[in-house]
């Protein structure tokens, strides 16, 4: 029996189907890591089952192999792209299975593509519906009724999938769930979501032992959830000669010295954390409890003078968001010294508060999900234009990234050891490279279109 997991990616669609930029291809034959939740499911699927996993963004699928079930992953921006190989891979004859973000929010939708959806958490349900498959007997949608006990499920499987890893990174995770509950998270609004939980640090700390690769990313939508669990974490990692990255929420991160002072201790050298906006009104509006404007610039220096690096994220577009945004975002994140910025529009994803309440204004332009990736405008804003939108977002891509800024961090980050230099260095070059090349073929600067 095989069974064959995919990836979609989205620039087979939104850009071109030969686009691999040279600086994407290298950088991520290096640090490339394959999906953290399709070995979670490899851990739990019977020895019996061949797996092989296929990421789109590197591989090319064969549609010839020989499979008996496939399962696909879905985001919002990728999901016509995964119904497309659903699609075929059905038309041959082959079982599919789709799971994810955005088949978990649309789950009828998602069926019309697939054999059977499975919505939510996966590790419980998935063999269930191998046992169904096997018996004849598939149900067309599968979903926990409780949250996963994370102690209860294993770690995941490295050495099953037959493809390949990072050279010198890879995943992991402690913790599920974010109780914040942002109105535009399509994460924490799904199945149990808002749940926090968190694994024993003993079953943490065993898995990174039996990790080969030198640099960790925490795949946790927040290491800051439960300051003393993670505190503990750390203390547990502190000999295991890893460096990492991992996320945590700016209140926690600006206020908890000794959270900080472990995190580097531990190996931290990034700490990502979502900003938002710099627009206070911005952050009330999406319900953002964690976020106070007035403490960003605080936590970025507390977080580099315990010798670590900050990655922001921003969203523009938020109904507290003016046209003066994004050149008061600039100036703000240059005084920081901020070193990595990813800028994102705002988008309601299907199932959010935030769509339904674009939604009931009529406020909501297009549902072609291959513009939902975050770089194009779907919905109407409330104080500026769809095309002022895109361009100012535009602008500040090109501001940051300039050659003469991306050389001046790229410098800075040699001051914060070899790691950060290498990782952020590289975000900085594949970010830079890909940009150039979508600004170029005018795929997220050109005019809009609604139909």
């Amino acid at each position: 029996m095989k069974i064959l997991f995919i990836s979609p990616s989205t620039r087979l669609i939104n850009y071109d189907k030969n686009y691999f930029s040279l600086t994407y291809h290298l950088l991520g034959n290096v640090f490339y890591s394959s999906s953290l939740n399709f070995r979670m499911l490899t851990a739990v699927t019977p020895r019996k089952y061949d797996i092989k996993l296929i990421d789109e963004e590197y591989q090319k699928i064969n549609y010839d192999e020989e499979n008996d079930i496939v399962g696909i992953a879905t985001t919002t921006p990728t999901a016509y792209r995964a119904y497309e190989i659903a699609d075929e891979f059905r038309r041959r004859g082959i079982t599919v299975v789709l799971g994810g973000c955005h088949s978990s929010a649309l789950p009828d939708e998602a069926k019309q593509h697939a054999d059977a959806v499975v919505i939510g958490e996966a590790e419980l349900t998935w063999p269930q519906l191998l046992n169904d498959f096997q018996d004849g007997k598939l149900k067309p949608f599968y979903q926990n009724e409780n949250p996963i006990d994370l102690k209860n499920i294993p770690s995941p499987d490295r050495k099953r999938l037959t493809n390949k890893q990072g050279f010198i990174t890879e995943g992991i995770q402690a913790t599920r769930g974010c109780s914040v509950g942002c109105s535009y998270c399509s994460l924490t609004n799904s199945s149990h979501g808002q749940i926090f939980r968190f694994r024993p640090v003993d079953h943490v700390i065993e898995e990174i032992k039996s990790i080969r690769q030198k640099i960790l990313f925490f795949s946790d939508s927040s290491l800051t959830m439960n300051p003393s669990y993670t505190k503990e974490l750390f203390k547990a990692m502190k000999n295991l000669n890893k460096k990492f990255s991992c996320s945590g929420n700016v209140n926690i991160l600006n206020r908890d010295d000794e959270l900080l002072k472990l995190a580097s201790e531990a190996g931290c050298f990034a700490w990502g954390t979502g900003f938002e906006s710099i627009s206070q009104e911005s952050i009330d509006f999406i319900g953002k409890k964690s976020n106070r404007v007035n403490e960003y610039e605080s936590a970025v220096k507390k977080i580099h003078d315990f010798g670590m690096t900050v990655c922001g994220h921003f969203v523009f577009g938020l109904d507290g968001d003016h046209i003066d945004i994004f050149d008061k975002t600039l100036n703000a994140i240059h005084n920081w010294n901020l070193d990595l910025a990813q800028f994102h529009i705002c988008t309601p994803f299907p199932g959010t508060p935030l769509f339904n309440f674009l939604e009931n204004e009529k406020r909501i332009l297009t549902k072609d999900w291959l513009k939902y990736d975050t770089h194009h405008v779907v919905f109407r804003p409330k104080h500026m234009t769809p095309q002022e939108l895109l361009d100012g977002m535009n602008k500040a891509y090109k501001d940051f990234y300039s050659s003469y800024n991306v050389v001046k961090r790229v410098r800075n980050y040699l001051m914060y050891g070899l790691y950060p230099f290498l990782i952020l260095g590289s975000n900085n070059l594949v970010i830079k490279s890909d940009l150039k090349y979508l600004l170029k073929q005018k795929l997220i600067n050109s005019p809009l279109d609604f139909k």
